[in-house]
């Protein structure tokens, strides 16, 4: 029995083995040169696998796949920009709810807190324009004075922001995001904030400018504590240094040696043991908070997700189960499944049977979320996604992460050969016209002339532009041009046809609508993100 029981363990031993085989390739010894990693009495190479973002803060993990993008259904008045193609789409992270007020306002309180003393023509580029919620003939002041501040308002979507403001913020979140995370880790130290408030006097300049060469404190004046009809002269941290030294920017963090922050209680160190900055190699930076691409909102909004059989549902109309506005199971029979408007003059209902319960916006956590776990994928209001606007973009477009926009950029040197800091605190990025893919394969020679005249350009007789010989100036510009960006969705002032997600409108990135809001979105690394639950 012994002898029985001793063999059933060691097949038992021996089929763990071969069914948790362990991979070859590791991180302890090189498969190249077979020297070992992490050896102090060598090189000290440090070598790291396996790490990447892991459901970062207030997102979705969504696994990609092939799905086929376009219209659904035909209208015989609607525009023909998004013929049916099947592409594939990486897998990526999205926000579950679309940016809210309450979000909005931790970024403006961080940019007043940071910059207000110093740079509030910054503090003012990011602010919403309230002005959106104005009508010719209609009483919407309630909502111009309060939309945006209110906490009735928190957990509603920001509106009223451009494509512009919408990028910055995720910069400034990706930005937020890292640098916890170092000062997590012990990497580095929090921020002293309260240098940002502090006032300085005359007999401190001197020395706060020996400690920091190259920078002056800015003089201010303010009454006097003794005497409020006097004012005394006191000095705060200049613009410059906060933008330079303050500021915490990946990029800036990353590339720029001459950035070197306070390091935290566990630094780490390189391989002769002095205290380095965190690199990508070491997986803690998140890749970078950014607007959707089209085809990852198409995607996320149908969540195609495979059923038993290993297939899909093709052409559904909208991110809920089913082809109805309305639910149609037992339970919620005949309730509206979008914000959005039933037909002229009718954005909510009767008294006293509401059917969608709201005017304007909903809050991003109202109605039930879609297969991929996301709210409001239709209707509430318009997102904008990263893509450059072209009607005919279906016919080139990538099989694979489709995207129209991408602009290889670099970042910028000054004449001494240092990075060059934007007002922002990040750094600065520039491209040759070679590497502006916006126009790529555009096929419309109207779009090619850089002019900021606001009607469609006449073309007759201009096919070959190489030829071209009027003054550009004489003639009137598009009004499609590289900096015409798309939204998707639906909102709560558009017809039905709008919220199914194929539907495309666009608008300059620097304008914006009480209609639009945005999300934000995440690439994935190395492999495929295992798999999305099913709600």
């Amino acid at each position: 029995m012994k002898n029985v029981l001793k063999y059933l363990l060691i097949v038992g031993v021996v089929l763990g083995a071969v069914s948790c085989k362990q991979r070859e390739l590791n991180t302890r010894v090189s498969n190249a040169t077979g020297w070992n990693y992490f050896d102090r009495k060598t090189t000290n190479f440090q070598a790291f696998e396996g790490v990447g973002n892991v459901n970062p803060t207030g997102m979705v993990p969504i696994q990609g796949g092939t799905f086929t993008v376009g219209e659904k259904d035909e209208f015989l008045t609607a525009p023909r920009n998004n013929e049916r193609r099947t592409v594939t789409v990486s897998s990526f992270y999205m926000d579950k709810y679309e940016v809210t007020n309450l979000n909005w306002n931790e970024y403006l309180h961080w940019l007043e807190f940071v910059y207000g003393a110093v740079a509030p023509e910054l503090v003012d580029a990011a602010r919403p324009d309230h002005k959106v919620w104005r009508e010719d003939l209609a009483y919407n002041d309630p909502y111009e004075d309060n939309y945006f501040e209110h906490p009735a308002f928190s957990f509603y979507p920001i509106v009223g922001v451009t494509w512009e403001q919408a990028m910055a913020y995720c910069q400034w979140r990706t930005d937020r995001v890292n640098e916890l995370a170092l000062v997590s880790m012990g990497a580095m130290q929090l921020p002293d904030f309260a240098v940002l408030s502090q006032e300085f006097e005359e007999d401190e300049v001197e020395d706060w400018q020996m400690e920091n060469p190259g920078y002056e404190l800015k003089a201010f004046e303010r009454p006097s504590d003794e005497d409020p009809e006097q004012t005394v002269t006191l000095y705060r941290v200049p613009y410059e240094w906060i933008r330079d030294k303050f500021v915490f920017n990946t990029d800036k963090y990353l590339i720029d040696d001459s950035y070197v922050p306070t390091y935290g209680r566990r630094p780490l160190q390189d391989s002769y043991g002095n205290n380095r900055k965190v690199n990508i190699a070491d997986g803690v930076f998140v890749t970078g908070y950014r607007l959707p691409t089209e085809a990852e909102f198409e995607f996320a909004a149908y969540a195609p997700v495979a059923g038993e059989d290993g297939l899909t549902i093709e052409g559904k109309i909208y991110p809920w189960s089913g082809y109805h506005p309305r639910d149609m199971t037992k339970k919620n029979l005949g309730q509206l499944q979008a914000n959005f408007v039933r037909g002229r003059g009718d954005m909510m209902g009767v008294s006293g049977a509401l059917n969608d319960r709201h005017v304007i916006t909903n809050p991003v956590d109202e109605f039930a979320p879609n297969d991929f776990g996301l709210y409001n994928m239709a209707g509430n209001v318009n997102e904008w996604v990263m893509d450059v606007y072209r009607e005919t973009t279906f016919q080139e477009a990538s099989e694979y992460n489709s995207f129209r926009g991408n602009i290889y950029s670099h970042p910028k040197l000054n004449e001494n050969g240092q990075f060059e800091i934007d007002s922002t605190g990040c750094v600065k990025l520039e491209w040759g016209s070679k590497d502006d893919l916006r126009d790529v394969r555009d096929g419309d020679i109207a779009s090619k002339f850089e002019t900021d005249y606001p009607l469609p350009l006449d073309t007759t007789g201009m096919e070959n532009l190489e030829n071209y010989k009027d003054e550009v100036t004489n003639v009137l510009a598009p009004r499609i041009t590289k900096n015409t960006r798309v939204y998707k969705g639906g909102s709560w002032a558009d017809r039905i046809y709008w919220l199914n997600p194929s539907t495309r409108r666009y608008m300059e990135q620097d304008q914006a609508s009480s209609k639009i809001g945005f999300r934000c979105a995440m690439s994935s690394l190395g492999n495929q993100i295992p798999g999305t639950p099913v709600q």
